[in-house]
């Protein structure tokens, strides 16, 4: 089945960096678009950054583009957040989706997906 494992979270002062990994198996990782999502405390879900399957085509939201970096390796099944800068305002969960397919599908909610992990914590706080 799906798995989907997120890891490289923790706590980064303001201005610092981090780098999210999620490790996918049980599905042919190189044909799915994948995401970055996140929640924060008292929050809903928010679409942060996601990429075709093939790498050909990267999306960010507004409030991260810049400073955090979307990436793949398909041959090491993994995707990859590079997050520098780091403002107190990025403290949530973060996820990783699997797409539906090897683009993404946009709706008002953010790409469909049909996975998520369990996610990893980002604390950004002096």
């Amino acid at each position: 089945q799906v798995q989907l494992v997120e890891s490289g979270g923790g706590l980064a002062q303001p201005g610092g960096s981090l780098n999210l990994t999620c490790t996918a198996s049980g599905f042919t990782f190189s044909s799915y678009a994948m995401s970055w999502t996140r929640q924060a405390p008292g929050k809903g879900l928010e679409f942060v950054a996601g990429i075709y399957n093939d790498g050909s085509d990267i999306y960010y939201h507004d409030s991260v583009r810049g400073r955090f970096t979307v990436s793949r390796d398909n041959a090491k099944n993994t995707l990859y957040l590079q997050m520098n800068s780091l403002k107190p305002e990025d403290t949530a969960h973060y996820y990783c989706e699997k797409g539906r397919g090897p683009i993404l599908v946009f709706t008002t909610n953010g790409p469909l997906y049909d996975s998520r992990g369990p996610g990893t914590q980002v604390t950004v706080s002096s």
